[in-house]
């Protein structure tokens, strides 16, 4: 009769060969801008920090045990979860709203074309006519940097004919959209990745 299974080995002997103990479960790793808590002998202590410059994790989506950790000359906006630089803030609804009303007496006053080349000059600062009078500029979190001539003409372009695709319905859906959202991003701002900041000091450049 054979003896029962495990008689025999000896006290202390580990699996056999070939079959260790199963992997522990992965541990969540380091996310951008985030400082990682890794486990060592006295506690948790900060870990790497990687990020990229100019935006953190989404708000709300960070594991227990990550502290957002701003890029210098930074800092993390609470709201929307992003990373602005100091001295800016993500522009209000009310003078989002401001910026669109403005724009038709500045198109009127202008006779219209004289808009769109005032516009077209300054696309490479990162504003339209509206937003540089009232001191915003248009950033891309994605790179951490004022919006492009290219990026601008995306967003007033392409963005604007996204805006007025179905008229009135598609211009209130952007509306909602920029209010209600914590990035207050209209639908010409999600086309071109952008969101617009006040910059009252010009941190961001003349």
């Amino acid at each position: 009769m054979s003896a029962p299974q495990g008689w025999g080995q000896p006290q202390g002997q580990g699996p056999p060969q070939g079959q260790g103990p199963p992997p522990p479960p992965p541990a969540w790793g380091p996310q951008q801008g985030s400082t990682w808590q890794q486990p060592g002998p006295g506690g948790s202590q900060p870990g790497p920090s990687p990020y990229a410059a100019g935006y953190g994790p989404p708000p709300g989506l960070a594991p227990q045990g990550f502290a957002a950790q701003a890029p210098p000359g930074m800092y993390r906006d609470p709201a929307s979860g992003l990373f602005l630089p100091n001295g800016t803030q993500l522009a209000s609804g009310a003078r989002r709203i401001g910026a669109w009303f403005l724009a038709i007496p500045l198109s009127i006053i202008t006779l219209g074309i004289g808009y769109l080349i005032w516009g077209a000059i300054i696309w490479g600062r990162g504003q339209t006519p509206a937003l540089q009078v009232l001191g915003m500029r248009c950033w891309r979190p994605e790179t951490g940097r004022v919006a492009t001539w290219w990026w601008m003409a995306l967003r007033e372009i392409v963005g604007r004919l996204v805006d007025g695709i179905l008229s009135v319905i598609t211009l209130l859906i952007s509306f909602i959209m920029m209010l209600a959202g914590a990035q207050r991003k209209t639908l010409h701002d999600m086309v071109a990745g952008t969101v617009v900041l006040y910059d009252p000091n010009k941190v961001l450049g003349r």
